[in-house]
């Protein structure tokens, strides 16, 4: 393996799903928020309910992103359940299942 290899790797974060909500603007928008197991950084991603239609469209439980496109929590409140959810999802999930 080279090094660039090893860096790049480096560099990925694995996030675990923790919340799926409806967007306020769009009536057709689901946002997956996704979090680090210590719930201190998030990533959110948006999809039209539409692509949740035929088989293919499944939710990945776990997803690698890169650190730059990860949000800090900012409430203690919000960190907690995400931690608490991660811990959750990591013990009835392998990172690679879908829901």
């Amino acid at each position: 393996m080279s090094a660039d290899e090893t860096s790049a790797t480096d560099e990925i974060v694995r996030v675990w799903l923790v919340e799926r909500t409806y967007g306020d603007d769009e009536q057709n928008l689901i946002i997956l928020t996704y979090a680090t197991p210590d719930g201190r950084r998030e990533f959110r991603k948006e999809r039209a309910l539409t692509s949740y239609t035929g088989d293919h469209r499944e939710t990945p439980v776990s997803i690698p992103v890169d650190p730059d496109n990860l949000s800090g929590v900012d409430d203690a409140e919000t960190r907690d359940r995400y931690a608490t959810e991660v811990d959750r999802m990591r013990e009835k999930h392998a990172p690679t299942d879908s829901l």
